[in-house]
């Protein structure tokens, strides 16, 4: 069977009536593309402190409003979709754009199966990362694997950010001990830290895409019964202080973090950051020193940095 991917073009203003079209007509996946979203974003502090001002200005100024449609229903739903544009642009008080209706087609196995191409066994330090439908040979005996479904959150072990923690994660010993991973994402970290011998691990995310994920892949690596995975933020909660810590966030909410984070991690305790980009790596540093923490090692891969200090 073949799906469509039927774009309109239009507003700011317009963008959430076409959407809304869509939804109306039975398209599936509706998704809005503004750059007065990434603006937004990008003006804010909470979040996107590593994101390209090139790629704000070259974004088109269009906004693109895309749903799905499968093969059967094409011509009724566009035509529907068409008539929808038009009574919009009648009745509404505001610039909604030209309407333009693009259509493209997508193959259903490129639909289904595509993105997992861009996937293979990342081998670190600590783990090796496969995803769950490659056939994969241990290089070793002693190769630990950690088996993924990366779903939509982030971490799969390919970024660098995930990567180095991991790495990190190999050069420390973990065996019997806690672990608290913050901002969890696929739950790599905490899964990794279980099969690297570690006790027990806490996971949380305030995202709930991200816990759902987390909780399959642990079920994955058979290591459920040791994690504890919740949608949270760790300051909110009340957590016996872990041997070890993971934040893998961005250089903002790390240093945010930083005059709270040492009441959740034991004297002696380690803690490994990560999501920081070059340009911040002094800022992050300086926080966490400032903060009474000891500067163990500082790892670099391309534009992004890892930090590991001892409490």
């Amino acid at each position: 069977m073949k799906w469509y991917e039927v774009t309109l073009v239009s507003t700011h203003e317009g963008a959430d009536l076409f959407a809304d079209a869509l939804f109306s007509v039975g398209c599936g996946g509706v998704s809005i593309y503004d750059k007065q979203d990434i603006v937004a974003l990008y003006d804010s502090d909470i979040v996107w402190d590593y994101i390209d001002e090139n790629l704000v200005n070259n974004l088109d100024d269009r906004v693109f409003v895309k749903g799905i449609i499968g093969e059967e229903e094409k011509t009724e739903v566009l035509q529907k979709i068409a008539e929808e544009i038009e009574n919009l642009k009648k009745n509404s008080p505001f610039n909604l754009g030209s309407g333009e209706i693009i259509v493209n087609s997508i193959d259903d196995e490129d639909w289904k199966n595509e993105w997992k191409k861009y996937y293979k066994p990342i081998v670190t330090k600590s783990v090796t990362v496969v995803p769950v439908w490659i056939k994969y040979n241990k290089i070793s005996d002693k190769e630990k694997i950690l088996w993924i479904n990366p779903g939509m959150a982030f971490g799969t072990g390919e970024h660098e950010t995930t990567k180095m923690c991991l790495d990190l994660l190999g050069e420390i010993d973990v065996s019997g001990k806690t672990v608290i991973d913050v901002g969890t994402g696929s739950g790599i970290l905490g899964i990794a830290s279980i099969l690297s011998d570690a006790k027990s691990a806490y996971m949380c995310d305030i995202d709930s895409t991200a816990i759902d994920t987390a909780k399959e892949n642990a079920r994955l690596n058979n290591v459920s019964d040791r994690c504890e995975i919740e949608r949270a933020d760790l300051l909110g909660k009340s957590k016996e202080p872990a041997d070890v810590v993971f934040a893998n966030i961005t250089a903002d909410i790390l240093i945010r973090l930083s005059k709270d984070i040492g009441r959740f991690l034991k004297d002696d305790g380690t803690i490994i950051l990560s999501g920081i980009i070059h340009a911040r790596l002094d800022e992050v540093k300086s926080a966490y020193e400032n903060c009474g923490f000891k500067f163990v090692r500082h790892v670099r891969d391309g534009e992004w940095n890892a930090l590991e200090f001892k409490k």
